[in-house]
């Protein structure tokens, strides 16, 4: 006979109340599935393969975040160097960042960084949104662009100041941490974003462009001590640059179908005070 009160309800084993109490515990320990606790504005990733010009194939990761309203892309070049692009909607800032290796026995430091910022278009690149929403049915296919799109010479010759880089984008700062005095812009970039409101003090002056035109390119250089114009080539193998839109008898608007990808190569030119600061340019 049970006794009274009790009207048949177990009773909870000892260890789990204690259980319960130590669950908020061991969750951070533990960690939390993938795609556990993402709310709806969360940073979605995609990882594709993708073939590189060259015709190797790398691993590229794209995340968007929609809250930010921006995306990124990651990749690594077979010689090691990591490239990153980072497209800024908010503050219609683009951010390009190279990491390249050294070469440890020519006495080079271990990586160095550059970062070149210019102004966003809105057409170069899918919205935050749909770029979140993208998935793909096979992860091991390797992805080729379906456009290429022309190579984009672009001349470099305003510095961006590190400690005020947050007030032109608040991604600057993480993006280009190992970058501090390498973040480079251009003179009609900085004029839109001075226009927008972006304080002047985001932005310092290099050398003008009619004394850079009297200085050698780094490549001809033989003084690892003398100013010179340096030379950076990167190229984005892989990214949904235009939204595909289909018909059907039954919806009376067009509707969004799918992404078409894009390859698009650029090429900087800039100063710096010492050609040792530019190794990987060889006058070919």
């Amino acid at each position: 006979m049970r006794p009274p009160g009790r009207l048949g309800v177990p009773t909870a084993p000892p260890a789990l109340p204690l259980l319960l109490l130590l669950l908020p515990l061991l969750v951070p320990l533990l960690g939390v599935p993938r795609g556990v606790g993402a709310g709806p504005g969360a940073p979605a990733e995609l990882r594709v393969r993708v073939r590189l010009p060259d015709g190797q194939v790398t691993e590229e990761s794209l995340q968007a975040d929609s809250d930010a309203d921006s995306i990124s892309l990651e990749l690594r070049k077979p010689d090691g160097t990591l490239v990153s692009f980072t497209a800024d909607f908010k503050k219609d800032v683009k951010i390009f960042r190279a990491l390249i290796l050294g070469e440890l026995e020519k006495g080079q430091s271990q990586f160095q960084a550059l970062c070149f910022v210019t102004r966003l278009q809105h057409n170069e690149i899918i919205p935050s949104e749909a770029m979140a929403k993208l998935r793909q049915k096979n992860p091991r296919a390797v992805r080729q662009a379906e456009e290429v799109r022309g190579l984009e010479h672009l001349h470099m010759d305003v510095a961006v100041n590190f400690s005020h880089g947050g007030l032109l984008s608040p991604h600057l700062r993480n993006v280009c941490a190992e970058a501090v005095d390498t973040i480079y812009t251009r003179q009609e970039d900085a004029q839109f974003w001075l226009e927008q409101g972006v304080d002047s003090s985001v932005f310092e002056a290099l050398p003008q462009a009619s004394e850079q035109v009297r200085l050698p390119r780094c490549g001809q250089v033989g003084d690892g001590g003398k100013p010179c114009v340096c030379h950076y080539g990167l190229s984005l193998a892989w990214y949904p640059c235009v939204l595909k839109y289909c018909h059907s008898r039954d919806r009376p608007a067009p509707y969004k179908c799918g992404i078409r990808s894009c390859q698009k190569n650029y090429s900087f030119d800039f100063y710096v005070p010492q050609r040792q600061l530019c190794l990987w340019d060889e006058d070919p």
